[in-house]
């Protein structure tokens, strides 16, 4: 008979991990009992006639090693366990062989000579009932004799059945593990659909539209009626793990009552009752998925709300501008819904303006106020896109390109831009964006949009290339096109292969820095880019369409499993249609396959076509070429591979079918006991050719097989992790240098039997390979052993937690010098807060080494101690300093380390807001007594510090502080105390001085701060008052009003107040100017006013000159100036000149603004340290300021002097001699 490549697997003892399915128990099998007392008594031949017997058991004969006074060595005789089992039959089928009856005794025969069972049965006449009593020496060989006899007793039955899709791949399992450990469990044949076959129709469509979960695969068991009951129950055993969780859906929902199914989500949950269920809405649809018996109960109750809305709900149509519609989808609809119990159901591929509103009747009018409350609750603006209508599409179509609505939507929060759906767009004569929100975000969005659009008029232009060709011009020209946006300034947009489009939009980048205004240029760049492309799409391909007739019936073998076939024959450029029956076109038949691309694909595509369906209308002739030849069976398990693996192999890379055929029971029934299984016969269907070539590799498999040895190898286990890598990659690379196969053994199972196919031992390593390969990897695997053994030492010790820090070392230094010297491997572990592990690997020399250096180091951390001290904690701000610089000093000055880390062990201060007063100190005693002292005297200083105030002049605080703080610094250390002046950051932390009562109208700015012992206090403000300067005698005042405008050109950028500085006279100003100081020119698009040409100056660079009036914009008000003066001979003066000096701006009327072709001839109008300057304004009388951003040099003054000025620079421009006289 046939075997399977997994029946093979087993009785070759090629079998892998044992079952992991427990048996299961039949109806009509009694319980089995696993003890060896028996209520039954076996031994009665009343209870249990026999009917065949067993061999009789051969007398033990006497040792030749002893003698008549007995053994030297008294054997010891253990008694094996006795596993025992019974179940009853009602009824026996007994089958004929070689057209002879079989009766139950020769079967009985032969499953006691197959395995070790002793096995017994008797017979009920009147129940017609045979009952069978079962003893071995093992569970295992036991099992196998009942599955034996049963499946030889009982009739071959067929069972089906039906399994969900989703569960096939758990129940072939991994590489068919699955199943193969159900078929060796139970004997029975099982057969699962092929894949192509569940996948429903070559069209794509599936198999049932409806509202079940999903489609199901009807699996066929057939063995032994109790065996193949066995292996259904496995079967729905899987089944039933894998279905826990459930997905339906709902198809073809009313759209007017889909919105109320949704509201009552929360209703259908909790239809739940607890279990997991998850609700999802897609068009006209809902799927529930989650827990089996949740989703069961909610899609029930979905079902009747359905069946009850759909005949309970009425609508009235109302209508309302289209931009409306906007506010009643999505949030609108959902609002209106929780308002009034109604939906509201917009269409908008519908050109009318009708909307539908449903709801029970009562509840109408509530809902029709609910939709023109949300219709009216947003302000909305109509944009229309330019025309024609053509231009609107490309126009729209970039927006969507570069998704800018959401940039928009985006950028300002609570408006919403929608665009034409692709149904409107299709027939409409002019495209709207409709722009929902707040009106003033809205005209933001609208005058952004519109300045968007203006960019794009002119600068997008539509290419008809054939849609073909669109891939083939992508592939060649992918560099070269997007080239075309640095070159050209232009973005090229091909439509989706989907689409099935030949237009293709280019649009000048509106965006890009180097983006023209001028039409003419995006013309010029749209066109040149048109013809790039166009030449590209004449290089592509010449396009063409070839019809075929080819009967439906053979288009399934064209497409192939999943497409395959097809998109083979395409091939990866997909420059290729084919379409198959009336998808073809109008005049199509459903014989016909249309093929449009390039010339050659289509050729090449057609010729293809052909030889498939003439290969599929051959297929049946040529597959049925087959072979038959006999290789040993030692080989076999060899041959076929782990579950099938060898086998499959050939199938999937010649497409040639493997069987095997063992001739078992034939030769079993012979009287003389043969070596029986020593040929097994190999049969490969298919192409001659391949299954030459499948027979070709056996042959030569079989071959290299028998030149191989195994060999074991003696190696502790401890060494076999080391041996076989990370992820197994030393043994692989053994493996694939000798071609060997290297099995190490596995934990053993809770039978006492190893997980691995051979029997091995925890330090037993099996190689098996050919001859040469078996030495070579011998050799080199125990030279590893060696390596392992001499480096793979392991050291463990202790050390205290404390000092792990000191082991590691800064970023990990001291530990990685301890590995770098002594080439060991360290590893560190806390376990508790005082003890930390060490893990040390490497040679002994390298491991003890490490040892002694890690000890050295912990040693030398000494013991620490903790001590507890009150401080008051308005004390703890100024002992820790600003940045923690004042703890930092402290430990430094007690020896102790200022590394943050090692600080924070040392001492701590409670953290703030923490009312507690214990700072703790922890570390070596030496370090923490220093600490201890040295905080007690801080405190004791803290606790006499007082506070004293004492007036200065502000004017003087510099001074006093000195360059850099110097002078206070020195202040500080001389008398012992601090000073905090007005504005210092510590100035409002020292608190309240003690005398503060004394200066209550004394200017805050005035007062200064002395901090520290009192006896230091009182040193420093004594050294203050002597530093103090006495006031400076009465001046006298006057006050002048300045008007704001004239104030730049009064103040002269600040020369005008350095001189009168220079007469003693200070200036203090009511109001500052806030204008800048020069006049900007104005911006015109007009010609300016005056140019300066070659006529009148041949040698003066090419200028423009434009002049307007002054103080137009200027400042409105006055400041009024206060003058303070030492005598009254200086306060006069200063009136004299600020008077004049208002006269003069008076008359600085006119603004010239000068503008040369670059800066070149700066430096000559300047002059040596502004001199040139100097002389203009001395001359002519005019102010002029030249810039250092631009090339404008502006000129102030009377309308004759900034001519004047203007002249003067010019001839200072132009490099000539000053004129004495005008000619």
């Amino acid at each position: 008979m046939a075997l399977s490549a997994a029946d093979l697997q087993k009785r070759h003892g090629m079998e892998g991990a044992p079952d992991p399915f427990a048996p299961a128990l039949e109806e009509y099998v009694e319980p089995r009992s696993k003890t060896v007392k028996q209520e039954l008594d076996t031994d009665s031949h009343q209870a249990f006639p026999s009917l065949a017997s067993a061999p009789a058991a051969k007398a033990v004969t006497q040792s030749a090693w002893g003698a008549s006074n007995g053994p030297r060595i008294k054997p010891i005789i253990s008694r094996q366990p006795v596993f025992t089992d019974s179940f009853t039959l009602g009824t026996v089928e007994l089958t004929s062989k070689d057209n002879k009856p079989v009766t139950l005794g020769e079967i009985i025969k032969q499953v006691m000579a197959k395995y070790k069972v002793k096995v017994e049965a008797s017979g009920n006449q009147r129940g017609r009932q045979t009952t069978f009593h079962l003893r071995a020496e093992s569970q295992r060989e036991l099992d196998k004799a009942k599955r034996m006899l049963l499946a030889l007793l009982s009739p071959v039955e067929t069972f089906n059945v039906a399994a969900p899709i989703s569960t096939i791949p758990a129940i072939i399992g991994p590489k068919g593990a699955t199943l193969k450990q159900v078929r060796d469990q139970t004997g029975a044949r099982i057969e699962i659909p092929p894949k192509d076959s569940v996948n429903g129709a070559a069209n794509g469509h599936a198999a049932g539209d409806d509202e079940d979960e999903e489609p199901s695969v009807q699996i066929t068991v057939t063995g032994p009626k109790p065996l193949a009951l066995e292996a259904v129950d496995f079967i729905n055993q899987i089944i039933a793990s894998k279905t826990f969780r459930s997905t339906q859906r709902i198809r073809e929902i009313s759209p007017n009552v889909l919105p109320f199914i949704l509201a009552r989500k929360s209703v259908y949950e909790a239809a739940a009752q607890g279990g997991e269920l998850k609700l999802q809405s897609s068009q006209f649809e809902i799927t529930a998925s989650g827990e089996r018996e949740g989703v069961h109960r909610a899609v029930d109750l979905i079902k009747a709300d359905i069946a009850e809305l759909s005949s309970g709900l009425t609508a009235i149509k109302i209508s309302l501008p289209k931009r409306q519609h906007r506010l009643l989808v999505d949030k609108g609809a959902q609002a209106v819904m929780a308002k009034s119990k109604c939906a509201v159901v917009v269409n908008f591929d519908d050109p009318s303006d009708e909307i539908a509103v449903w709801g029970r009747s009562v509840d109408l009018p509530s809902g029709l106020s609910a939709v023109m409350e949300q219709a009216n609750s947003k302000y909305i603006h109509e944009f229309p896109l330019p025309g024609p209508v053509t231009l609107s599409k490309q126009l729209l179509e970039y927006m969507n390109r570069i998704d800018y609505p959401k940039t928009l939507s985006e950028k300002h929060a609570g408006v919403s831009i929608f665009t034409p759906t692709p149904v409107t767009i299709e027939r409409a004569h002019s495209l709207v964006i409709d722009i929902v929100g707040d009106k003033p975000a809205v005209d933001a969005v609208v005058r952004q949009v519109s300045e968007f659009i203006g960019k794009l008029i002119g600068a997008t232009k539509e290419v008809s290339i054939d849609w073909l060709t669109h891939r083939i011009i992508n592939g060649k020209n992918a560099k070269k096109i997007k080239q075309f946006h640095d070159t050209y300034n232009v973005l090229v947009y091909f439509p989706s292969e989907s689409a099935e489009q030949s237009s293709v939009l280019l649009v000048y980048d509106p965006f890009s820095k180097a983006a023209s205004p001028s039409p003419d240029d995006k013309a010029r760049s749209l066109d040149e880019v048109t013809k790039e492309l166009t030449r590209m799409a004449k290089e592509a391909a010449d396009v063409k369409s070839e019809a075929l007739q080819v009967e439906k019936r053979w288009h399934e073998a064209i497409i192939g499993q999943g497409g395959t076939t097809l998109n083979a024959i395409i091939g990866e450029d997909k420059a290729l249609s084919i379409k198959f029956g009336l998808d073809a076109g109008d005049s199509a038949t459903e014989d016909t396959i249309l093929v449009r691309g390039a010339s050659a694909d289509v050729s090449r595509a057609t010729k293809e076509i052909l030889q498939i369906v003439e290969s599929a209308k051959n297929d049946e002739i040529v597959n049925s070429y087959s072979t038959e030849f006999d290789i040993d069976r030692e080989y076999v398990g060899r041959v076929v591979g782990a579950q099938g693996a060898g086998i499959n192999k050939l199938r999937d890379q010649l497409g040639v079918r493997v069987d095997v055929l063992d001739e078992v029971e034939d030769k079993e029934s012979g009287k003389k006991k043969k070596a029986v299984h020593h040929k097994s016969k190999v049969k490969i269907t298919g192409r001659k050719e391949n299954v030459e070539e499948a027979q070709k590799r056996i042959h030569a498999q079989i071959e290299k097989l028998a030149d191989e040895t195994s060999e074991i190898l003696q190696i502790p286990n401890k060494y076999h992790s080391g041996l076989i890598g990370q992820s197994g990659k030393y043994v692989v690379r053994l493996e694939e240098n000798y071609s060997v196969k290297i099995t190490f053994p596995r934990q053993t199972a809770e039978n006492g039997e190893g997980k691995t196919r051979e029997q091995l031992k925890l330090d037993e390593v099996l190689i098996k390979g050919g001859k040469k390969g078996v030495a070579g990897a011998k050799a080199e695997l125990l030279d590893a052993v060696e390596y392992e053994k001499e480096t793979n030492n392991i050291l463990k010790f202790t050390v205290p937690t404390r000092s792990v820090a000191r082991i590691l070392g800064k970023g990990g230094k001291s530990i990685n010098e301890i590995k770098d010297t002594t080439d060991a491997q360290i590893d560190v572990e806390k376990v508790t807060e005082d003890q930390t592990n060490i893990t040390v690997r490497g040679t002994k020399k390298a491991i003890n080494a490490a040892k002694t250096a890690i000890l050295v180091i912990a040693d030398q951390v000494a013991e620490e101690i903790t001590v507890t001290i009150p401080i008051d904690n308005k004390y703890h701000r100024t002992l820790i300093g600003s940045g923690g610089q004042g703890l930092k000093d402290l430990v430094s000055r007690c020896g102790g380390s200022s590394d943050p880390k090692a600080l924070a062990n040392l001492i701590r201060f409670p953290r703030q807001g923490d009312p507690s007063n214990d700072v703790r100190l922890r570390g070596e005693p030496a370090i923490v007594n220093k600490l201890k002292v040295e905080l007690e005297k801080a405190v004791a200083t803290l606790r006499d510090r007082v506070v004293i105030a004492l007036e200065v002049p502000a004017g003087q605080h510099r001074a006093l502080i000195g360059r850099g703080g110097q002078h206070l610094n020195e202040l500080q250390d001389r008398t012992g105390a601090q000073i905090q002046f007005p504005g210092s950051r510590s100035y409002a932390q020292v608190g309240e001085a003690e005398n503060a009562a004394d200066f209550g109208d004394v200017d805050p700015a005035n007062i200064v701060k002395v901090t520290g012992p009192r006896a230091a206090c009182e040193r420093a403000v004594d050294a203050l008052k002597q530093s103090v300067k006495v006031a400076a005698p009465d001046t006298v005042t006057s006050t002048i009003p300045v008007p704001l405008k004239y104030y730049h050109v009064i103040s002269q950028q600040g020369q005008f107040f350095r001189t009168l500085r220079n007469f003693g006279v200070q200036v203090d100003q009511s109001v500052q100017a806030q204008k800048p100081e020069l006049p900007t020119r104005p911006v015109s698009s007009s010609a300016p006013s005056a140019r300066i040409d070659e006529e009148e100056n041949p040698d003066a660079p090419e200028a423009e000159w434009e002049v307007v009036p002054n103080y137009e914009n200027a400042e409105e008000g006055d400041s009024v100036w206060t003058l303070k003066a030492r005598d009254q001979t200086g306060l006069e003066r200063a009136e004299k000149l600020v008077n004049e000096a208002i006269e003069h701006a008076k008359t600085m009327t006119f603004v010239g603004f000068l503008t040369l072709p670059d800066r070149s001839t700066f430096p000559r109008i300047v002059g040596s340290k502004g001199a040139n300057v100097m002389r203009i304004r001395n001359e002519t009388g005019a102010d002029v300021h030249v810039s250092r951003e631009n090339n404008t040099i502006v000129i102030i003054g009377s309308e004759s002097n900034i001519t004047a000025a203007k002249n003067a620079v010019m001839r200072f421009a132009s490099g000539r001699p000053r004129r004495q006289q005008h000619e």
